[in-house]
């Protein structure tokens, strides 16, 4: 793989567990910490700056020691809204910087090479967008967005496109795939049983199980 341009990450931070009695979903613990820890520490070393995106007060992510930025459009639109932040904050504050990894708050057990396998796949196709891909789902939040498309990111929120793939249909794509075995890398926690099934995998990779090893890119 060639070497990577510089890359802000976004953790989109922000779910709240319906499902699970309310609150902060990523703040649900797994093995003695919290899911987003288990984010931050796998996502954190693969970027140039890290940011969490998540609305309401940001004390309560404090702890974390990273810039926490809000949503800039009003009544929670969902995980574009707070890309299109994460894209604005990297054109006003890393001006040099062309591109905004992003990932869910509710996956603790991310890939370590995930932005270099993103990168690798768009330099392959000369791709605009990239999303992850584990055995055959893909996931839309999971991916690599080029920094100049934030107007016309704003500019399709505000006419009210909610869904990821209806925006990043407009654009040329590429798709990172991981395989699935022995353990999803984009497992995410939803419910109650995926918590239980969580704190399940969490032991595994204590004992040195690794995620879904890279399978190809398309």
């Amino acid at each position: 793989m060639a070497d990577n341009p510089g890359t802000v990450g976004v953790i989109l931070a922000g779910g709240l567990a319906r499902r699970m009695g309310g609150g902060d979903k990523p703040m649900r613990d797994i093995g003695g910490r919290t899911i987003l820890d288990h984010v931050v520490s796998r996502f954190r070393p693969q970027c140039d700056d890290l940011l969490l995106n998540a609305n309401g007060d940001p004390e309560r992510l404090s702890a974390f020691g990273l810039p926490v930025i809000a949503d800039s459009i009003a009544d929670y639109p969902g995980p574009l809204a707070g890309i299109l932040a994460a894209l604005d904050w990297t054109a006003t504050h890393r001006p040099a910087v062309s591109w905004v990894a992003s990932v869910a708050g509710d996956c603790p057990f991310l890939p370590r090479d995930l932005v270099a396998r993103l990168h690798d796949a768009r330099a392959q196709i000369d791709a605009t967008l990239v999303v992850a891909q584990s055995g055959a789902q893909r996931h839309p939040v999971v991916g690599l967005w080029r920094v100049d498309i934030r107007k016309e990111l704003r500019g399709a929120l505000l006419s009210g496109v909610r869904k990821i793939q209806l925006w990043t249909g407009r654009y040329p794509i590429a798709v990172a795939t991981w395989a699935i075995d022995p353990i999803d890398p984009f497992f995410n926690v939803n419910t109650s049983e995926d918590l239980a099934e969580a704190k399940r995998l969490a032991l595994l990779v204590e004992k040195g199980v690794t995620t879904g090893e890279t399978a190809s890119n398309s």
